[in-house]
């Protein structure tokens, strides 16, 4: 079966702001293919379907962080700083758009959390085997270092201390 939306497409609009992996309303909205307001009215209509952990509106500072971060000096006809939404927004907006393109379009979205949860989760298996291969590499450099140290001291010349010795006088 052929995707409705390449999981690409949707990766490169899922976002980390305040901790948080969302996604901007307006690309929501193209990927639901509907328009920024319609969706935005959507929501409003059934706002508490949409706790703060669900949706929020960025701060000015953070669209302007935003709009740095794309490279572009304005998005045209932006009035409002726009709505993200959490992986449980976006889940919770198939209830609120009720269309089969929304169903479809909100399975592939969760697909890719999905695909975003594992790679991050893989990356923090590997960035803990990477620590205990540092901390053991650590430990036997600790005790390589001492065996160094050790065959350094073997191999040392000795030098003789003279032995002093008293009571007796030097013959002449």
């Amino acid at each position: 079966m052929k995707e409705l939306i390449p999981q690409e497409v949707i990766e490169n609009k899922i976002y980390l702001i305040r901790g948080h992996k969302v996604m901007l309303d307006r690309d929501l909205a193209k990927l639901y293919s509907v328009t920024t307001f319609n969706l935005n009215k959507a929501v409003k209509r059934n706002l508490d379907r949409f706790p703060e952990d669900f949706m929020f509106q960025l701060s000015r500072g953070e669209f302007q962080d935003l709009i740095f971060q794309f490279g572009i000096s304005r998005w045209g006809g932006v009035r409002k700083q726009p709505y993200v939404f959490t992986e449980q927004g976006v889940a919770m907006l198939s209830s609120v758009l009720r269309s089969k393109r929304a169903i479809q379009v909100n399975i592939a979205i969760m697909r890719a959390f999905v695909k975003l949860r594992q790679i991050l989760s893989t990356h923090k298996e590997l960035a803990h085997k990477l620590n205990e291969l540092e901390r053991k590499i650590e430990k036997h450099d600790v005790e390589i270092q001492s065996i160094f140290k050790a065959i350094r001291q073997l191999m040392a010349p000795h030098q003789a201390k003279p032995r002093i010795i008293t009571g007796f006088k030097p013959v002449k």
